[in-house]
């Protein structure tokens, strides 16, 4: 199987295999399209197990059509899944939870993915320099992989992003660039630098490659799971992109017979102060409506996502939905989360812990029902939403003193 064309999501044209990112005839998105005849799934997952300890062991599902591509040295994937027993029994659940925990990757995220993707596609179309429009994580993502690969690098992100995130970037030597504005204002600027600089963006003009990315957490996760399906999917939602690659990579398996069995359920995730796709669910819409975002989960904060309508329809179409939660709600979710399975996560994990709690709360969570959560990025990122949380009980350097403090905690 291979990348063959392009192909419109809206009216079905299609294009070659080029940096191009929308129709020519009616606008709408682009994806890649494969040939998947001739696909024998024994033999390709023989392939798949003989592969690369990361996602180039999915060579076959990825958007290239000679061989291996040149990659960078920093291979992401393959991360942790873990059964968190502790975390279903604080929520009073009896569904087995799963956390894919994809803070494990080089930059400490799942843009690690789509980056490796799109960085290697850029060098396949001769590409010299990268560029992205970011809030954080894909800033952190590209300028590293841009460092390992040598290629010139310019990040976009808005100018009153956390400093974590900042400092993360800049450490690579790329040329960090902080917009006055949101994340929309951001991505409007590179889709109008796109147009005059010879340069990949990598979410504007390589985005139908990028996002192609994400489909290997489907992928990893049915191998994970000792190659079944989950019954529910727990996903946070910002573009809409992950959301909805998730879904593709899991359909794509059960095309060509690599795995059997019934659609995951798609619950999505969002931040009640920015949540376009959580509100035109609630609403009965199709569309969704932008918003100014006010949220602390900053990674999520897009508050016109490209991918939203077709992140509704997946919610609805596999008996899903999607759910907001407010800042205090995402603060206990991090704090939830740490608590019963030793993961730290950035506020994005917050929000998407904190869903699944609503879905436990309101009984959703059938017993038994495998439900992966997945866990896009390390709470190291994100300190200041947690700043004010913690509690540091101060003590004399005395063994009186300790045990006068904590007598109360003894068993």
């Amino acid at each position: 199987m291979s990348a063959v064309e392009l192909g419109c999501k809206e009216c079905g044209a299609t294009l070659d295999l080029g940096a191009a990112y929308f129709c020519g005839q009616c606008f709408g998105p682009l994806e890649v399209r494969y040939d998947h005849s001739g696909l024998e799934p024994d033999e390709a997952r023989r392939r798949i197990q003989a592969g690369s300890n990361g996602i180039w062991r999915y060579l076959d599902f990825l958007p290239f059509t000679g061989g291996r591509p040149e990659v960078g040295p920093l291979e992401p994937g393959m991360t942790p899944l873990i059964k968190a027993d502790r975390l279903a029994e604080a929520l009073g659940t009896g569904a087995e939870i799963w956390v894919k925990n994809d803070a494990a990757n080089p930059t400490h995220s799942f843009k690690d993915r789509v980056v490796s993707v799109a960085l290697a596609k850029a060098r396949e179309l001769g590409y010299q320099t990268v560029a992205c429009a970011s809030t954080g994580n894909l800033a952190n993502s590209v300028a590293a992989n841009a460092a390992a690969g040598g290629f010139d690098c310019y990040v976009f992100v808005p100018s009153n992003l956390e400093e974590q995130k900042l400092l993360a970037t800049d450490i690579y030597g790329s040329n960090l660039v902080g917009v006055k504005g949101n994340y929309d204002d951001v991505n409007r600027l590179c889709t109008q630098l796109s147009d005059e600089k010879p340069w990949a963006f990598v979410n504007v003009n390589l985005r139908p490659y990028y996002s192609e990315g994400s489909k290997t957490l489907a992928f990893e996760t049915i191998e994970q799971l000792g190659w079944r399906l989950p019954d529910r999917v727990v996903c946070p939602i910002a573009s809409g992109s992950l959301f909805t690659k998730i879904g593709r990579g899991f359909s794509e398996w059960q095309e060509v017979g690599l795995v059997e069995g019934d659609t995951p359920v798609f619950n999505g995730a969002q931040a009640e102060g920015c949540s376009p796709v959580a509100a035109a669910f609630r609403d009965g819409e199709d569309f969704c409506r932008p918003q100014k975002p006010d949220t602390i989960a900053k990674s999520l904060a897009i508050g016109d996502p490209a991918d939203g309508p077709y992140a509704l329809d997946q919610a609805r179409r596999t008996g899903g939905g999607v759910d907001s939660v407010t800042d205090d709600e995402i603060r206990a979710g991090i704090r939830l989360l740490a608590e019963t399975t030793g993961i730290f996560t950035e506020t994005a994990g917050g929000v998407t812990t904190a869903v699944l709690a609503k879905l436990a709360e309101r009984g959703e969570l059938a017993d038994g029902e495998k439900v992966v959560v997945y866990i896009t990025g390390e709470g190291l990122k994100t300190l200041d939403a947690n700043r004010d949380t913690f509690s540091l009980r101060e003590i004399e350097p005395t063994v009186e003193s300790f045990e006068s403090t904590f007598a109360t905690t003894f068993a």
